[in-house]
Protein backbone atom coordinates (compact mmCIF):
# COMPACT_ATOMS: atom_id res chain seq x y z
CA UNK A 1 0.00 0.00 0.00
CA UNK A 2 2.47 2.55 1.03
CA UNK A 3 4.68 1.99 -2.61
CA UNK A 4 1.35 2.12 -4.07
CA UNK A 5 0.75 5.50 -2.70
CA UNK A 6 4.61 6.91 -3.16
CA UNK A 7 4.54 5.96 -6.64
CA UNK A 8 1.28 7.54 -7.13
CA UNK A 9 2.53 11.24 -5.46
CA UNK A 10 6.05 10.65 -7.16
CA UNK A 11 3.93 10.72 -11.07
CA UNK A 12 1.43 13.15 -9.26
CA UNK A 13 3.72 16.16 -8.50
CA UNK A 14 5.59 15.22 -11.86
CA UNK A 15 2.86 15.32 -13.97
CA UNK A 16 1.90 19.04 -12.38
CA UNK A 17 5.27 20.18 -12.85
CA UNK A 18 5.38 19.17 -16.66
CA UNK A 19 1.95 20.88 -17.03
CA UNK A 20 3.11 24.00 -15.23
CA UNK A 21 6.00 24.01 -17.70
CA UNK A 22 3.68 23.93 -20.48
CA UNK A 23 1.88 27.48 -19.19
CA UNK A 24 -1.71 28.28 -17.83
CA UNK A 25 -4.27 26.97 -20.64
CA UNK A 26 -7.41 25.38 -20.51
CA UNK A 27 -7.83 21.90 -22.26
CA UNK A 28 -9.89 23.67 -25.15
CA UNK A 29 -6.97 26.13 -25.54
CA UNK A 30 -4.43 23.68 -25.61
CA UNK A 31 -2.69 23.54 -29.78
CA UNK A 32 -2.56 19.96 -31.18
CA UNK A 33 0.91 19.14 -29.70
CA UNK A 34 0.14 20.33 -26.58
CA UNK A 35 -3.42 18.16 -26.41
CA UNK A 36 -1.03 15.06 -27.83
CA UNK A 37 1.23 15.59 -25.44
CA UNK A 38 -0.95 15.59 -22.17
CA UNK A 39 -2.71 12.59 -23.65
CA UNK A 40 0.19 10.62 -23.61
CA UNK A 41 1.46 11.81 -20.15
CA UNK A 42 -1.26 10.63 -18.53
CA UNK A 43 -1.60 7.28 -20.13
CA UNK A 44 2.18 6.87 -19.18
CA UNK A 45 1.56 7.56 -15.66
CA UNK A 46 -1.17 4.97 -15.52
CA UNK A 47 1.37 2.29 -16.19
CA UNK A 48 3.44 2.11 -13.22
CA UNK A 49 0.39 3.04 -11.00
CA UNK A 50 -1.56 -0.16 -11.54
CA UNK A 51 1.25 -2.71 -12.41
CA UNK A 52 4.09 -2.85 -9.49
CA UNK A 53 5.83 -5.21 -11.73
CA UNK A 54 6.60 -2.11 -13.72
CA UNK A 55 9.61 0.09 -12.46
CA UNK A 56 8.94 3.42 -11.37
CA UNK A 57 11.57 4.56 -13.96
CA UNK A 58 9.56 3.31 -16.83
CA UNK A 59 7.57 5.80 -15.88
CA UNK A 60 9.09 8.62 -15.14
CA UNK A 61 11.92 8.37 -18.21
CA UNK A 62 9.55 8.32 -20.93
CA UNK A 63 7.48 11.39 -19.32
CA UNK A 64 10.64 13.58 -18.85
CA UNK A 65 11.53 12.81 -22.48
CA UNK A 66 7.99 13.79 -23.61
CA UNK A 67 8.33 16.84 -21.80
CA UNK A 68 11.79 17.58 -22.67
CA UNK A 69 10.83 16.86 -26.52
CA UNK A 70 7.92 19.81 -25.86
CA UNK A 71 9.99 22.47 -24.70
CA UNK A 72 12.62 21.91 -27.53
CA UNK A 73 9.69 21.85 -30.28
CA UNK A 74 8.45 25.09 -28.24
CA UNK A 75 11.73 26.81 -28.47
CA UNK A 76 11.84 25.95 -32.59
CA UNK A 77 8.92 27.45 -32.79
CA UNK A 78 9.70 30.68 -30.93
CA UNK A 79 12.74 31.44 -33.09
CA UNK A 80 11.19 29.37 -37.07
CA UNK A 81 7.77 30.67 -38.56
CA UNK A 82 7.79 28.12 -40.68
CA UNK A 83 8.36 25.41 -38.15
CA UNK A 84 5.83 27.04 -36.05
CA UNK A 85 3.00 27.37 -38.63
CA UNK A 86 3.97 23.09 -39.41
CA UNK A 87 3.58 22.27 -35.94
CA UNK A 88 0.49 24.25 -34.86
CA UNK A 89 -0.98 24.92 -38.25
CA UNK A 90 -2.36 28.49 -38.95
CA UNK A 91 -5.53 30.08 -38.08
CA UNK A 92 -8.25 29.98 -41.23
CA UNK A 93 -10.61 32.46 -42.07
CA UNK A 94 -14.45 30.78 -42.30
CA UNK A 95 -16.29 34.46 -42.58
CA UNK A 96 -14.60 37.22 -44.93
CA UNK A 97 -16.55 40.24 -45.74
CA UNK A 98 -19.59 38.62 -44.37
CA UNK A 99 -19.22 36.04 -46.94
CA UNK A 100 -18.95 32.02 -46.13
CA UNK A 101 -15.54 30.53 -47.47
CA UNK A 102 -16.60 27.21 -47.82
CA UNK A 103 -13.31 25.67 -49.01
CA UNK A 104 -11.82 26.55 -45.61
CA UNK A 105 -14.87 25.45 -43.73
CA UNK A 106 -14.46 22.06 -45.64
CA UNK A 107 -10.57 22.03 -45.03
CA UNK A 108 -11.22 22.09 -41.25
CA UNK A 109 -13.95 20.13 -41.42
CA UNK A 110 -16.16 22.46 -39.97
CA UNK A 111 -20.06 22.30 -40.84
CA UNK A 112 -22.16 25.21 -41.48
CA UNK A 113 -24.74 23.82 -37.73
CA UNK A 114 -21.41 24.32 -35.68
CA UNK A 115 -20.91 27.53 -37.19
CA UNK A 116 -23.80 28.92 -36.50
CA UNK A 117 -24.27 27.56 -33.15
CA UNK A 118 -20.72 29.41 -32.54
CA UNK A 119 -22.21 33.01 -33.92
CA UNK A 120 -25.44 32.19 -31.54
CA UNK A 121 -22.61 31.51 -28.58
CA UNK A 122 -21.18 35.14 -28.94
CA UNK A 123 -24.58 36.86 -29.80
CA UNK A 124 -24.93 37.19 -33.61
CA UNK A 125 -27.80 34.90 -34.93
CA UNK A 126 -27.27 36.07 -38.57
CA UNK A 127 -23.81 35.42 -40.39
CA UNK A 128 -24.63 39.58 -41.96
CA UNK A 129 -23.66 40.57 -38.45
CA UNK A 130 -20.33 39.24 -39.12
CA UNK A 131 -17.49 40.61 -40.62
CA UNK A 132 -14.92 38.32 -39.77
CA UNK A 133 -14.99 34.87 -38.09
CA UNK A 134 -11.65 33.25 -37.54
CA UNK A 135 -10.83 29.45 -36.62
CA UNK A 136 -7.98 29.08 -34.49
CA UNK A 137 -5.30 27.01 -34.07
CA UNK A 138 -6.73 26.06 -30.74
CA UNK A 139 -10.37 25.36 -31.61
CA UNK A 140 -11.61 28.67 -30.91
CA UNK A 141 -13.92 30.60 -33.13
CA UNK A 142 -12.77 34.09 -32.86
CA UNK A 143 -15.74 36.44 -33.94
CA UNK A 144 -15.03 40.50 -35.38
CA UNK A 145 -18.49 41.75 -35.93
CA UNK A 146 -19.20 44.73 -38.48
CA UNK A 147 -18.82 48.17 -37.08
CA UNK A 148 -22.17 48.98 -37.74
CA UNK A 149 -23.37 46.30 -35.35
CA UNK A 150 -21.13 47.11 -32.28
CA UNK A 151 -22.39 48.56 -29.17
CA UNK A 152 -20.90 52.58 -29.64
CA UNK A 153 -17.83 53.08 -27.48
CA UNK A 154 -17.79 56.25 -25.07
CA UNK A 155 -15.01 57.23 -27.57
CA UNK A 156 -17.26 57.54 -30.51
CA UNK A 157 -19.83 59.28 -28.73
CA UNK A 158 -17.61 61.61 -27.81
CA UNK A 159 -18.08 61.22 -23.91
CA UNK A 160 -15.29 61.79 -21.56
CA UNK A 161 -15.31 59.01 -19.10
CA UNK A 162 -12.82 58.70 -15.93
CA UNK A 163 -10.73 55.56 -16.41
CA UNK A 164 -12.04 53.89 -13.00
CA UNK A 165 -10.30 50.15 -13.55
CA UNK A 166 -7.90 49.48 -10.50
CA UNK A 167 -6.17 45.93 -10.23
CA UNK A 168 -6.53 45.31 -6.42
CA UNK A 169 -4.09 43.47 -4.60
CA UNK A 170 -4.58 40.84 -2.20
CA UNK A 171 -2.46 41.21 1.27
CA UNK A 172 -4.32 38.91 3.61
CA UNK A 173 -5.69 35.77 2.38
CA UNK A 174 -7.83 33.96 4.57
CA UNK A 175 -6.05 34.56 7.44
CA UNK A 176 -2.68 34.19 6.31
CA UNK A 177 -0.40 37.46 5.03
CA UNK A 178 0.71 37.31 2.01
CA UNK A 179 4.57 39.22 2.73
CA UNK A 180 5.29 39.21 -1.38
CA UNK A 181 2.39 40.51 -2.10
CA UNK A 182 2.97 43.91 1.07
CA UNK A 183 6.20 44.44 0.09
CA UNK A 184 5.32 44.95 -3.60
CA UNK A 185 2.76 47.90 -2.36
CA UNK A 186 5.49 49.30 -0.27
CA UNK A 187 4.26 48.03 3.08
CA UNK A 188 5.01 46.54 6.01
CA UNK A 189 3.65 44.68 8.59
CA UNK A 190 3.36 47.82 11.17
CA UNK A 191 1.20 49.24 8.53
CA UNK A 192 -0.79 46.42 7.92
CA UNK A 193 -1.32 45.81 11.50
CA UNK A 194 -2.46 49.28 12.47
CA UNK A 195 -4.98 49.57 9.26
CA UNK A 196 -6.43 46.18 10.70
CA UNK A 197 -6.78 47.97 14.31
CA UNK A 198 -8.21 50.84 12.65
CA UNK A 199 -11.06 48.75 10.89
CA UNK A 200 -11.40 46.65 14.41
CA UNK A 201 -9.14 43.48 13.63
CA UNK A 202 -6.74 42.53 16.10
CA UNK A 203 -5.14 39.88 14.02
CA UNK A 204 -4.76 39.28 10.41
CA UNK A 205 -6.17 35.58 11.40
CA UNK A 206 -9.67 37.42 11.59
CA UNK A 207 -9.77 38.84 7.81
CA UNK A 208 -10.95 36.43 5.03
CA UNK A 209 -9.87 38.63 2.28
CA UNK A 210 -8.07 42.14 2.51
CA UNK A 211 -6.66 43.44 -0.71
CA UNK A 212 -5.19 47.27 -1.53
CA UNK A 213 -5.96 48.87 -5.21
CA UNK A 214 -4.02 51.48 -7.16
CA UNK A 215 -5.66 54.30 -5.39
CA UNK A 216 -5.06 53.08 -1.83
CA UNK A 217 -8.32 51.66 -1.57
CA UNK A 218 -8.72 48.86 1.57
CA UNK A 219 -11.46 46.41 1.10
CA UNK A 220 -11.55 44.16 4.46
CA UNK A 221 -13.98 41.18 4.77
CA UNK A 222 -14.11 39.27 8.01
CA UNK A 223 -13.67 35.65 8.61
CA UNK A 224 -16.91 33.57 9.03
CA UNK A 225 -15.93 31.72 12.24
CA UNK A 226 -16.82 28.13 12.01
CA UNK A 227 -18.65 25.59 14.78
Amino acid sequence: MMTAAARTIILYFLIMIGLRIMGKRQIGELEPGELVLTMMISDLATVPMQDFGIPLLAGIIPILILLSLSMLLSQLSLHNLRFRALLCGTPSVLVRNGILQQEAMRKNRFTLDELLEELREQGYADIGDVKYAVLENSGQLSILPWASTQPPSAAQMGVEVEDDVVLPVILVNDGRILSKNLADCGKDRSWLQAVLEGEGFSSPKEIFLMSLDERGRITCIRKEMTS
